[in-house]
């Protein structure tokens, strides 16, 4: 910051902060008789005209075309989010509404990270993104078996960390319900306390010994399979992705399709995450990002711990012309909520 702040005196400083203010307020580039009116900036129009001027031949302004206007650049937006940037508190209502969020929503581990993802959407009416981390710490809880009908189960495997995974199974050829449940009975015995991770290396001779059954011994091996294959992966969650549609930014059809179109591309937006984890608060705006597809955004990115151990990012996504305080504020305020409601899981 150092050669930049020596590079824009106090007056651009407060020239520049004002133009980026109201152009996140308005969405309309702004005028320097607009300014005047008003910011009470000590100067005249045709000064501030100059001074505007000036920033755009800096790079931190650009001038429209269809407009006598200026709207800031990429590099104007990372001069005020480094050094101008005004702080903005989570409000003691937004964090009443987390709280109620969290306890009136959320019963199980995977529900903390979905959940999460709606609430930062909507606070701050962008596209959130939440990387959640993997379950294999997660310890096997039991396993359950629902009659869907004459030949079908329904699979349920939870953790202590309420961790769920679902599957429809066919019954093999001879076996009866009864059967499920009593396999069920040995899995849970066997398997009780430990983790995902362990259970691969867990001697399952017992269980085939007990179930003595190896149609039924394979179906009970594929959803363990499963819930481990499941447990090994990231899961992403996304929230708001129709916000998008509400910016005047994203008018443009074409422009939104394509944006949906990435964020659908689920390891794109993981590789996305996994690059700005670090600590605290990351920032990239508009042409920083590497893809094209979001060089008319901005990504702000927080990765949060529990106990000293990486456990995942949350983000907000957005046009470049967001409201960078509440939303840098929030998720700083989300990153350490996040880990006290994890730490409810014991997990």
């Amino acid at each position: 910051m150092a050669g930049k702040l020596y590079e824009l005196d106090e007056r651009k400083q407060r020239v520049l902060k004002a133009v980026i203010d109201d152009y996140i307020e308005s969405a309309e580039p702004v005028g320097s008789r607009a300014l005047a009116r008003k910011h009470d900036l000590g100067v005249s129009p045709a000064t501030i005209r100059n001074e505007m001027a000036d920033l755009e031949m800096l790079g931190y302004l650009q001038h429209l075309h269809t407009s006598s206007g200026r709207v800031p650049s990429s590099k104007g937006y990372r001069f005020y989010v480094d050094g101008l940037i005004p702080p903005k508190p989570v409000s003691d209502e937004e964090k009443a509404l987390i709280d109620r969020w969290y306890k009136t929503r959320v019963q199980r581990i995977d529900q903390v990270f979905e959940e999460t993802a709606k609430l930062i959407s909507a606070v701050t009416k962008n596209v959130s993104l939440v990387l959640a981390p993997q379950m294999t710490q997660a310890q096997f809880r039991c396993l359950q078996f629902l009659p869907l009908d004459s030949r079908r189960v329904i699979t349920v495997l939870m953790t202590d960390a309420g961790f769920i995974e679902n599957k429809i199974m066919e019954m093999p050829e001879g076996a009866e319900f009864e059967d499920f449940q009593r396999m069920a009975a040995v899995i849970n015995k066997n398997l009780a306390g430990h983790t995902l991770q362990t259970i691969e290396h867990h001697s399952l001779a017992e269980i085939r010994d007990e179930i003595r059954d190896e149609g039924l011994y394979e179906s009970a091996l594929s959803i363990i399979q499963r819930a481990l294959d499941t447990g090994k992966q990231e899961r992403l969650y996304l929230g708001g992705t129709t916000k998008m549609l509400e910016q005047p930014e994203y008018h443009d059809v074409e422009k939104v399709k394509h944006m949906l179109m990435t964020l659908e591309e689920e390891e794109l937006m993981k590789d996305i995450l996994r690059a700005h984890i670090g600590d605290g608060l990351e920032v990239t705006i508009g042409q920083e990002n590497e893809d094209s597809h979001f060089k008319d955004s901005s990504i702000i990115t927080a990765t949060y711990h529990l106990d000293g151990e990486l456990l995942g990012t949350i983000a907000v996504l957005g046009p470049t012309r967001m409201e960078y305080a509440k939303a840098m504020s929030l998720l700083e305020y989300m990153n350490s909520n996040l880990t006290q409601v994890i730490k409810r899981f014991h997990w």
